[in-house]
């Protein structure tokens, strides 16, 4: 088996002997340790950062007073998220993936203008981060809230570091080895024909209540918005114009694009507004949210069966820079501003587990109500999906599955500020279900004064005042997160810049961006379910397999969109709100998703070789954590005797209660709705779990007889040498500079040669 042959971690590979025509396709491993040379400079940058993290830590954790500032959130994650990536991800590439970028990869080897594109590392960056962001990171920090502010900062913050940018940095780079396999395929093929069985029906199932509710956060934010449908549809052209651009009428003007992409989402953002204003605007853009849901199921159809170039990548490139745009605003607007947080930084929810936004205690559920900010299986789809298809480098893989969790993970951290930030009793009134709160200002200012909350208490003008503020009829029980991370960014953003006259435009403004946000994980997540039902179709009609075959995409996309449809369609009309009742089976089921994919990973670097056995550890230790945490929040799920944790619990009062014509829970249709949802989502509940607890044991049988047999079978593509040359990071080093110029003249042909064949 493979095993380190130099310093610099790369494996014992077929020596593989570049085109001597050509310029070099790699950096030389000299070049590589001459730069990573420390000097004094560098020396004491790291420890003014590493201080000034240390600082933030401990005014957030140590330091407890009354308030604490909301800067030491920002300083603590950026702090944390520098060091994790230049020192803990380097350990991971230097001792586990350790990339060889003298080897093509997929997207150069079969590279076909559809699937397989070598693409532009910044641009892939955008499309990666902008598929796997959806509404976790968002909306779940925002529902951890109740619990107080440290629990979910820790979780978040460390627990990215050390698990989920782990996870997709490791899944991208072996799914990229292995000419980008699913994470289902990879199971079959390392974990033997039980356990990858199951890691495919699981990834399967999953990934439909994962799209299902990623579109429903959607459909949540756009209901009756004239200003937020208009903007998000406006998107899509213009990054149909952007895929145009970039590869006939101008390839390779990334930055020229870039800007024009830039200052035509702005005046789509300014025109929503113009448009909802006007009375056929109002009217033809007031949707009700059973007519948006169609309307993405059939993007959703769309953007999965069209070239990867033209919409999908454009697309999430386009709104990355929104993305990324308005949380580096929203940070340093919290810099400017300094809001004093007076949440506690744990709550008596967080001690009794009995608040109202969600039951459970705070072990497992704040982990798996976080979610996506901190660890997500959901990324392992991406990171196995569409991402390793369009990776030009293999050192690239770094900067993109590591680095784009960190700034996911930022999200989080900024979603969780945002709802802090706001009053406790508004954030209460806001988040607690109409059952609690009847839905009525009064009945939200009545429940919130009982809890028991800190501070001064909740009124009615409070409420009132803010409704008419943000340019809302009314803020009592708008449960879902989104629209308390909204009002929680138009509360910081209006103190740094506009003032209160802006507030219902920032509200407004977050509320589209929350929608263009997640959207773009529907598009992405469509098309990596369509692969996975593919390779599953494909293992009985061997056709399916052909990527290329255009039935075979339209038949399984088409199936796959209408199984999270379906769920859909059935969330937008719960008279419950789907999002109540399908965002915990989210949490757990995308935690579930982790735990298999850090254990078909667990496997692959066993494999690799003796050399690899002690670094086993940096897999493992995420892989033990959260499959402890999952598990037992599905049994509590299932086995809980308290109807609010328990979904069987809830199940059989609301049945009993049918059965002896009570009234006293809601109308038969409600009464019926959660029998139906509640038995959906405990019997999905028993299947994610035992595949999950199937998947991890095959695992951990087939990792200890590859440490006793020192290594396994080598299931990475046959490596072949690369033609062609792109720097590592966003920025190139001084080497790379060097080297790109060499390749520029020889890949400007290879650019004019590809518009050429598109004119």
């Amino acid at each position: 088996m493979t095993a380190p042959s130099s310093p610099s971690g790369l494996t014992d590979e077929p020596d593989l002997v570049p085109d001597p025509t050509l310029p070099p396709p790699a950096v030389s491993d000299e070049a590589h340790e001459k730069e990573a040379r420390w000097t004094p400079l560098k020396i004491a940058v790291w420890i003014a950062i590493a201080l000034l993290g240390g600082v933030a830590w401990v005014m957030l954790a140590l330091v407890r007073g009354e308030t604490v500032n909301a800067i030491w959130f920002v300083f603590a994650a950026v702090c944390t998220y520098l060091i994790g990536y230049r020192f803990y991800s380097k350990v991971i590439e230097r001792y586990i993936t350790r990339p060889n970028d003298k080897r093509a990869t997929p997207a150069e080897v079969r590279s076909d203008g559809k699937d397989y594109v070598p693409t532009d590392r910044r641009v892939l960056y955008g499309h990666h981060f902008a598929a796997i962001a959806g509404a976790g990171p968002l909306v779940g920090p925002v529902l951890a809230a109740q619990m107080g502010y440290l629990p979910g900062t820790i979780w978040i913050i460390v627990g990215v570091v050390l698990a989920g940018a782990v996870q997709d940095y490791t899944v991208l780079f072996f799914s990229m080895r292995r000419g980008g396999r699913t994470i289902g395929q990879m199971a079959r093929q390392e974990l033997g024909r039980i356990g990858g069985t199951a890691a495919i029906i699981a990834s399967l199932l999953i990934m439909l209540i994962i799209v299902a509710i990623l579109a429903l956060v959607v459909v949540n934010a756009l209901g009756e918005s004239p200003w937020g449908v208009f903007s998000v549809a406006l998107t899509i052209p213009i990054a149909i114009f952007m895929g145009v651009y970039l590869r006939y009428l101008r390839p390779g003007k990334v930055t020229e694009v870039s800007i024009i992409g830039f200052v035509l989402l702005m005046f789509a953002i300014v025109a929503g507004g113009w448009v909802a204003g006007t009375e056929w605007g109002s009217a033809m853009f007031h949707l009700d949210r059973e007519v948006i849901a169609w309307g993405i199921i059939v993007y959703g159809f769309v953007a999965a069966v069209l070239p990867v170039w033209l919409l999908l990548a454009p697309r999430d490139y386009l709104s990355t820079f929104m993305k990324i745009g308005v949380i580096v605003m929203l940070a340093g607007a919290i810099i400017i501003v300094m809001p004093e947080i007076s949440v506690p930084a744990v709550t008596i929810f967080g001690e009794n587990g009995l608040g109202p936004v969600f039951a459970g205690p705070l072990f497992p559920f704040l982990f798996v109500t976080i979610a996506c900010g901190a660890l997500s299986g959901f990324h392992a789809l991406i990171a196995s999906g569409t991402t390793p298809k369009l990776v030009e480098k293999e050192r690239q893989t770094r900067f993109i599955g590591y680095g784009g969790m960190l700034m996911e993970s930022f999200v989080a951290i900024m979603a969780l500020v945002a709802a802090i930030s706001i009053d406790q009793g508004i954030y209460f009134a806001m988040n607690s279900p109409a059952a609690l709160t009847g839905g009525t200002v009064e009945g939200a200012v009545a429940f919130v004064n009982s809890l028991g909350l800190t501070g001064s208490p909740l009124t009615a003008d409070m409420l009132t005042g803010t409704a008419v503020a943000v340019g809302e009829e009314s803020i009592v029980s708008r449960t879902g997160g989104a629209p308390t991370l909204a009002l929680g960014l138009a509360h910081i953003m209006q103190q740094a810049l506009g003032g209160q006259a802006l507030m219902a435009f920032w509200y407004h403004f977050a509320i589209m961006f929350e929608a263009l946000f997640i959207l773009t994980a529907v598009d992405a997540g469509t098309r990596v379910a369509r692969f996975m039902l593919q390779d599953s179709i494909g293992a009985w009609f061997p056709k399916f397999r052909d990527v290329t075959w255009r039935p075979g995409v339209w038949i399984c996309t088409a199936i796959m969109v209408a199984g999270w449809g379906t769920i859909l369609i059935l969330g937008v009309t719960d008279p419950l709100g789907g999002i109540n009742t399908f965002f915990p089976l989210f949490g757990i089921a995308n935690q579930l998703l982790a735990a298999i994919a850090l254990a078909v990973v667990l496997a692959i670097v066993a494999k690799r070789g003796r050399s690899y056995v002690k670094w086993l550890w940096i897999i493992a230790v995420p892989l033990a954590f959260t499959a402890v945490v999952t598990i037992t929040a599905s049994l509590y799920k299932i086995f809980s005797p308290v109807p609010a944790i328990g979904y069987w619990a809830n199940h059989f009062k609301y049945r009993a209660a049918q059965d002896a014509g009570d009234d006293s829970l809601g109308a038969p249709e409600v009464v019926r709705a959660v029998i139906r949802n509640t038995a959906v989502q405990g019997t999905l509940s028993i299947v994610f779990v035992t595949l999950a607890i199937v998947v991890i044991i095959a695992a951990v049988v087939v990792t200890i007889r590859a440490i006793r047999a020192g290594g396994g079978e080598n299931s990475e593509d046959t490596p072949v040498v690369s033609r062609r040359f792109a720097p590592a990071g966003f920025l190139p080093t001084r080497a790379e500079r060097t080297l790109e110029k060499e390749w520029e003249p020889i890949l400007a042909d290879e650019r004019a040669e590809l518009a050429h064949r598109g004119h």
